[in-house]
């Protein structure tokens, strides 16, 4: 398994997201679709954006009763997606579903992963704003344990948090890591942050990296050296 760049493409048409990927004439990136596109355009996106040959990480964080979830899941399946993602905090019942639902009849789906804590939450939010106690780290790993216990093939989370992520569920149990930027540019509204370099040096097998990319005056140049910091 390699390690990979995923670039979230958080823009709010198809018109935007194209003239985007346009500009990237070789190696296709893997991006990832979010809220904000996949409500403005639909799946017919997601397949448009496949067609191009990219890999997909569907981002919509379900989070839900067990049975809305696994139908929805089983939805999204058609989809031809990579990967996508619900709430850990969801339950292990929900996750459990989810994955049944996700999973088509010859056995084959996308990976399937969960989000611990939104690497926007600070400690100091989480205890104050979802009144869920404890250090941040042991809130993490034991979403973690449970994701990895439903079966889920890995988390989001924090890059400060992969290598205990891989210690506690075994280091094939994927983390997804957003809240990465470069060491000169701005963290924006992200609070748990590192830089390629560093996510790489920790553990992580996937970054998730928005505006250091599609803000940059030269996305692909810079696509590209996310790619040399953290996967050469």
């Amino acid at each position: 398994m390699g390690k990979d760049v995923i670039i979230a493409c958080d823009f709010d048409s198809a018109e935007k997201t194209f003239a985007f990927l346009d500009r990237f004439t070789g190696r296709k990136p893997f991006v990832k679709i979010g809220m904000e596109l996949y409500y403005a355009e639909g799946p017919a996106i997601v397949r448009a954006i496949k067609e191009r040959g990219h890999k997909i990480f569907l981002d919509l964080k379900l989070h839900d009763i067990p049975n809305t979830v696994k139908k929805a899941m089983a939805v999204l399946s058609r989809l031809d997606v990579d990967m996508t993602n619900l709430h850990a905090g969801g339950t292990r019942p929900m996750m459990e579903a989810a994955l049944e639902g996700l999973t088509r009849p010859d056995g084959t789906r996308p990976l399937l992963i969960a989000v611990t804590q939104l690497t926007s939450t600070d400690e100091e939010t989480m205890h104050r704003d979802l009144l869920v106690t404890g250090k941040m780290e042991d809130v993490v790993m034991h979403y973690a344990s449970c994701a990895a216990t439903a079966g889920l093939d890995g988390v989001v989370c924090s890059p400060r948090e992969a290598e205990a992520v891989h210690a506690r569920c075994g280091r094939t149990f994927l983390t997804v890591t957003p809240g990465v930027r470069f060491a000169d540019g701005d963290v924006g509204d992200q609070k748990r942050v590192m830089t390629p370099a560093e996510a790489k040096r920790i553990g992580s097998d996937y970054i998730v990296v928005g505006r250091p990319i599609t803000a940059a005056a030269d996305p692909c140049a810079a696509y590209e050296r996310c790619v040399a910091e953290f996967c050469d």
